[in-house]
């Protein structure tokens, strides 16, 4: 039965990392918002996985995919878009499983949990932004920051320096994505423990 829990582990983990991998290539633009940031739905399997398997699975789920959209897409952000989106997987995924298990795994705990962990990780996002993804960005292109800065304020005239960039970009396009993912996510999984999935899964794994 160890082995048959181990199967099962990794074949849903592989299928949600699939759909993933999907997803985030099905991605569209925001208006007003710089061209690299694009709203995707590929957050979703990995929320299901760390819900339903534990965080392990969740990251899994996040590294599969870019994987699987580098190989089939490839990047058009010289990998500064995968490398910020890798550096964030740990930082939701993370908080999520553990707020989710020290609450008692229910409905509630999976609501504070999602909530915790939105604004962490926007907080987060800003900082990877400001410190490491615009630097490599504008690296990456040949520019310097304050054009990147300019290049976005062609998109939206506001934004006129760093500290505009995040609160006008960052924080929004991340508040809106999150959610987005977070909330599908949850009802899925929310569903599917209906369905007894989960119930199949601990089934398994504790045998």
């Amino acid at each position: 039965m160890r082995t048959k829990s181990k199967t099962y582990y990794f074949i849903v983990t592989a299928m949600l990392a699939a759909v993933a991998g999907i997803l985030m290539s099905l991605e569209f633009p925001i208006p007003l918002m710089p061209p690299f940031y694009k709203i995707d739905f590929s957050d979703v399997p990995s929320v299901i996985a760390t819900f339903l398997l534990g965080p392990v699975s969740g990251i899994s789920v996040e590294v599969i995919k870019i994987l699987i959209k580098l190989i089939t897409v490839g990047t058009n952000t010289m990998f500064v878009g995968e490398f910020a989106n890798l550096l964030g997987t740990v930082l939701y995924i993370l908080p999520l499983w553990f707020i989710f298990q020290k609450s008692g795994g229910t409905r509630k705990a999976a609501i504070l949990a999602l909530g915790v962990s939105l604004p962490v990780r926007i907080a987060f996002s800003c900082f990877l932004n400001a410190c490491i993804t615009l630097p490599l960005y504008a690296k990456a292109m040949g520019l310097s920051l304050d054009e990147v800065v300019r290049t976005v304020g062609a998109v939206n005239p506001l934004i006129q320096n760093l500290p505009l960039f995040l609160v006008l970009a960052t924080i929004p396009f991340n508040l809106i994505k999150l959610f987005l993912n977070y909330i599908t996510g949850y009802l899925l999984y929310d569903r599917m423990k209906e369905l007894q999935v989960v119930k199949g899964w601990r089934t398994r794994y504790d045998s």
